[in-house]
């Protein structure tokens, strides 16, 4: 029955493609009353009604929306969609990867809904530009590479993300992080301390970011520079959002991360938060964090905090050939305080460690001296769930910016 489906939906859709003006803008209204009128006068059809139904959904959603992705992206409980190909289609639910059993009629047609996808948020991609970040109405992030570049055809990848932005409350819930440990990053981040937040793919760090950028203070003017935007903070009327954009063989010139920093210095803000940084634009923001931003915000992808400061100096040898000491001097005054994020193997995501920097070199290595705040302990495992607890390891030494917001560590609170 799915193939004859299948076969129908073809069919039937060859017919209205024929039919239709294509100089005509039809309403979706419109369009289903086609279909159903063209369903209707389908003498052949002997499918039940709940047939009928989904044949008319899969019809209107092959010409009005993304094809077969359009069930997958309103599926809440789906997170990821990888597509391979147009054979290849995985998804993650509930954090476990699995095959989808649909597959595009055609690689035209998956081409068809990925030119769709970028027109949908002004990004182009073809042959001579095959790679674009791109995003859906929903928010949801779309990462696209096509031929040659792909060689099984074109790759599509959507992270979808909440409705409602997840907040610290439902971290808590979720177990991902302590009630001692956000309350102690809310007083950081009112007190204005630079905070860097670091893990690997997939750890949270964006979620991390915006549930955290909910404590800063909503007197204060903000500005967002993104990649794709996808934060979503929500209490700061006096907030601005910029978004990068690629170069395209129709002319358009690239507008980088690095332009957007330095634009937004233009702009008096009190908190610049950059999405993520990954090349030279992170001497732009430590600068940024050096020249009076306080309270400024960022994320990267590294394996602990201690490597989040060695890849930091790396992205800042690639915008500029610096001595080294320099590099470090700059990262341990810019910076005040590294969270990083992990995924663990029972797929739960957790803050692993809270670092503060602490502005000192050590003398014999050279390296940037990091104050070790809070560190996740693994216990054992529960019935596949990894136990454990976190375990306050120091205190924090960098009080100026808490004394001169007249705030103090709530887990240090004597009751």
């Amino acid at each position: 029955m799915h193939s004859a489906l299948e076969d129908k939906k073809k069919s039937i859709k060859e017919k209205l493609m024929l039919k239709m003006d294509l100089t005509v803008d039809y309403s979706d209204e419109q369009i289903l009353e086609m279909i159903d009128n063209e369903i209707i006068s389908d003498r052949d059809a002997v499918y039940s009604l709940s047939d009928r139904q989904k044949l008319r959904l899969d019809l209107f959603h092959s010409m009005r929306k993304l094809d077969i992705l359009q069930e997958l992206v309103d599926d809440k409980t789906v997170t990821e969609i990888m597509i391979n190909g147009p054979d290849d289609i995985f998804i993650e639910r509930a954090g476990r990867l699995m095959k989808y059993d649909m597959k595009f009629e055609s690689e035209a047609k998956l081409q068809d809904i990925v030119q769709k996808i970028c027109a949908g948020c002004n990004r182009v991609v073809n042959e001579a530009s095959p790679i674009v970040d791109a995003r859906l109405a929903n928010g949801a992030r779309v990462n696209i590479v096509l031929p040659p570049i792909a060689l099984n055809g074109p790759i599509v990848t959507i992270r979808r993300f909440p409705d409602e932005p997840i907040n610290m409350r439902k971290l808590m819930s979720f177990g991902s992080v302590p009630e001692e440990i956000v309350r102690d990053l809310a007083a950081l981040v009112e007190a204005g301390y630079n905070i860097f937040i670091s893990g690997g793919t997939g750890s949270g760090k964006t979620t991390f970011l915006n549930a955290l950028s909910d404590y800063i203070p909503g007197s204060e003017r903000v500005i967002t520079i993104e990649d794709n935007a996808e934060l979503q903070i929500l209490h700061i009327p006096n907030i601005v959002k910029m978004e990068s954009r690629n170069a395209n063989v129709e002319g358009c010139n690239e507008i980088s991360i690095r332009d957007l920093i330095k634009s937004s210095l233009r702009m008096r803000p009190d908190r610049i938060v950059v999405g993520e940084v990954r090349g030279g634009e992170a001497l732009d923001m430590i600068q940024a964090m050096n020249t009076g931003h306080d309270g400024s915000m960022s994320t990267g992808h590294a394996n602990s905090a201690r490597d989040m400061l060695s890849r930091l100096e790396t992205m800042i040898l690639m915008a500029m050939d610096l001595p080294l000491p320099a590099i470090r001097r700059q990262l341990s005054s810019g910076i005040d305080l590294i969270v990083h994020l992990g995924r663990l193997r029972d797929r739960s995501r957790k803050l692993l460690e809270v670092c503060e920097v602490t502005g000192d070199i050590d003398r014999d290595s050279g390296e940037i001296i990091l104050n070790p705040l809070y560190r996740f302990e693994e216990e054992g495992e529960e019935q596949g769930r990894v136990i454990g607890s976190w375990r306050r390891t120091g205190s924090l030494i960098s009080r100026d910016k808490l004394i001169a917001a007249g705030l103090r560590l709530p887990s240090e609170e004597t009751v």
